[in-house]
């Protein structure tokens, strides 16, 4: 909510530490801190243990209809309209990761044991995987039956998710986003989806927050969440400890519990 530019910290010259409660750093002139011998930190992995749940849970949401199913049954159209329409299990799906760091690699994780085939694009290839790796996003979706959305937002990956990638996922595709909006293309996606272009969407983050594109409200495959990926009652009590320990460990010039830049 209050990015911290080179302006702010050239009006705060004594400033030696920024700490972030968020995980990712698009707020925070990184570069300028580097500069100016600044440390960083930010929550490290506090969170990516229920961003990573939150993600497959939109997976399996999107592909059993989890949502549409429930709002088909509290309308009253069970019993008007009968039977409700298949849906698609997880199991055995090709699901492309999109940033395979803290969260990427604990939602591969949880796919391998729905046994899922997991593939990713980074930055650049992990040598400590066995997960097959595709340097090009688009190449990796034309390869996959969906893809998850795990990297920070930056120059290179704004709006990285173009028309042409979801395309290549296909009309039974489906994209899962726990990064940033403004990672997809949004009004090609929408428009992809409105005309069937693209198979579904699990949604928690949006370009614009909290105004969320009209159309996606009234696509019964689309699962929507209000950017609440990370928050949970036991990962913002982990966050304060680090918040904390970061903050002491600073003071008592003691390594950085969640390091972005060694001071």
């Amino acid at each position: 909510m209050t990015p911290v530019t080179a302006e702010m910290l050239r009006r705060l010259p004594g400033v030696r530490l920024v700490v972030t409660t968020s995980a990712g750093l698009e707020h925070i002139d990184v570069a300028e801190c580097r500069r100016r011998g600044i440390a960083v930190a930010n929550a490290g992995d506090a969170y990516s243990e229920d961003v990573a749940d939150l993600a497959v849970g939109l997976l399996i949401d999107v592909l059993r209809k989890v949502s549409a199913s429930d709002w088909y049954v509290r309308r009253g159209s069970w019993s008007g309209e009968g039977e409700f329409a298949l849906g698609s299990k997880l199991g055995g799906k090709r699901v492309g990761i999109v940033g395979l760091g803290r969260t990427g690699l604990k939602v591969a994780k949880r796919l391998e044991a729905f046994g899922c085939a997991v593939s990713y694009n980074s930055r650049k290839a992990k040598p400590y995987v066995s997960y097959p790796f595709h340097s090009n996003v688009c190449e990796l979706a034309t390869n996959c039956d969906a893809l998850v959305i795990c990297c920070g937002l930056n120059e290179e990956t704004h709006h990285m998710i173009t028309r042409e990638v979801l395309l290549a996922l296909g009309k039974e595709g489906v994209v899962v986003n726990i990064g940033r909006g403004s990672i997809i293309d949004e009004k090609e996606m929408v428009q992809l989806l409105v005309q069937g272009e693209l198979g579904g969407a699990g949604l928690d983050v949006f370009e614009n927050e909290p105004n969320v594109p009209e159309e996606l409200l009234a696509l019964d495959n689309v699962v929507l969440s209000p950017h609440r990926a990370i928050f949970t009652q036991e990962s913002l009590s982990d966050l304060c400890d680090l918040v904390i320990g970061n903050l002491e460990a600073f003071f008592s010039n003691k390594p950085l519990l969640s390091p972005v830049l060694d001071e």
